[in-house]
């Protein structure tokens, strides 16, 4: 095989190689996002809230979530730099939630998430 044919076939399997990788990338981000979206259902269900408690959770983590992802990628902060970055924004969002859905609820939220952490258990 000439040095010409090499370089074709190296760049097809390194093309092959981006595009599968691509995929497997898009297939992990939709099933974190259903992951995600069955875990809503289930905090929905066994905590009993309504449609508009619903919305308020998902306003406030819309309104949060772009930070947090930002601190989580940070890949030259450790992870214990990243938890301490990460902890005024989680009391800014339970301040949120505990002012609009009111202490008992939000006291069975905390105890809901603490209870059903991913990953965890």
């Amino acid at each position: 095989m000439n040095w010409s044919k090499k370089m074709i076939t190296c760049g097809a399997f390194v093309v092959a190689f981006f595009c599968v990788s691509s995929a497997q990338a898009q297939m992990d981000t939709a099933t974190m996002r259903q992951r995600q979206e069955q875990r809503m259902e289930k905090m929905k269900t066994d905590l009993n809230l309504t449609a508009v408690q619903m919305d308020t959770l998902r306003a406030v983590q819309r309104d949060y979530m772009p930070q947090m992802r930002e601190i989580m990628m940070d890949q030259s902060a450790s992870q214990e730099d990243r938890r301490a970055k990460m902890a005024p924004i989680r009391e800014a969002m339970n301040k949120r939630l505990e002012a609009a859905w009111g202490g008992d609820l939000y006291k069975k939220y905390q105890d809901w998430m603490a209870a059903n952490r991913p990953g965890r258990g």
